[in-house]
């Protein structure tokens, strides 16, 4: 089957390489390529953050997450580590739907917990390393055959494909008219010191991360609705600090060496289905993960596989 992926992120390239896997022709079409991409911008720690239905996400979540373990196994190149962290809560919730899923996880002890947060648990997760973990996605889709191209898509039913696979962000907002994509601005500050384990606030209105990668620990966050804004504020920047600092008091600001922003696509829910286009082609939307694209990825690419075989 000659497949056609539109959008070159973390989505478009897992999509890519499982229709390639799976014997699919690929041609993949993108305006703008890594080191260009939001997906360049993510964190970027395996967490199910701003993705509905949790019934689904909760499954490609754990899909992916035991892919991106093996990938750290076998594919040192990737970028991909194993670490521990612990989310804070601010009151006690049902527990997460996914732990049964990952190699780690517990309910923090009281005397785990700094003030003002109540509850919380620690677990294990990929840690992925975006400068790293890009490259070597696009590597591997051209390794398998893939054909990537550079262009711009105005219109899906132009394309000349067996099948469309609509991987374009935030892009399907204008490209597929859908106006329950929205922005969710994120800034985040790389810091050359290591927390040891990671430490998160994952509620929306006060989102705090601290990632610890190889290289870099990436701070954050924020999840600006509505908010095109790409320039670094220093508003932003003074409270993911603070909000950081009081997780993780050994902080030092002396050693920050970067900052970044980017736009999650974020959806009521993500949009994983598929239709007719008007000239009989059929297409595969796979968009709107908000902050969880990575998270979600090589579950959606799989569901992504089986659709398509289903399609024909």
């Amino acid at each position: 089957m000659r497949s056609v992926v539109v959008g070159a992120g973390v989505s478009g390239l897992s999509c890519a390489v499982r229709l390639l896997e799976a014997g699919h022709e690929v041609r993949l079409v993108a305006a703008e390529f890594s080191p260009d991409l939001v997906s360049d911008r993510a964190a970027a720690l395996w967490y199910p953050f701003l993705a509905h239905p949790v019934e689904k996400t909760d499954r490609w979540g754990a899909e992916t997450y035991a892919e991106l373990m093996r990938l750290g196994e076998i594919e040192p190149a990737a970028g991909i580590t194993m670490r521990r962290g612990r989310e804070y809560l601010r009151e006690q919730v049902e527990l997460p739907g996914w732990r049964d899923d990952i190699t780690h996880f517990r309910v923090l002890e009281a005397d785990e917990i700094p003030e003002p947060w109540v509850f919380g648990w620690e677990f294990e997760s990929p840690i992925i390393e975006m400068p790293h973990y890009m490259p070597w996605l696009l590597a591997r889709a051209r390794e398998l055959g893939g054909v990537v191209e550079r262009g711009e898509v105005g219109d899906l039913s132009e394309i000349d494909a067996d099948l469309v696979v609509n991987c374009s962000g935030i892009g399907a907002r204008e490209l597929c008219g859908d106006n329950d994509l929205r922005p969710v601005r994120g800034q985040v500050i790389y810091i050359e010191q290591d927390p040891g384990f990671g430490r998160y606030d994952q509620q929306p209105e006060t989102l705090t991360y601290t990632i610890p990668r190889r290289d870099v620990t990436v701070l954050g966050g924020t999840a600006q609705v509505d908010d095109w804004n790409l320039e670094i504020s220093e508003a932003d920047r003074e409270n993911i600090l603070s909000k950081c600092q009081a997780v993780w008091p050994e902080l030092d600001r002396s050693k920050i060496v970067g900052e970044a922003v980017g736009l999650r696509p974020s959806r009521s829910e993500v949009r994983l289905e598929s239709e007719i286009l008007s000239n009989g082609t059929p297409v595969i939307h796979n968009y709107g993960h908000g902050g969880a694209g990575v998270t979600l990825s090589w579950g959606c690419a799989d569901e992504v596989v089986r659709l398509a075989n289903q399609l024909g």
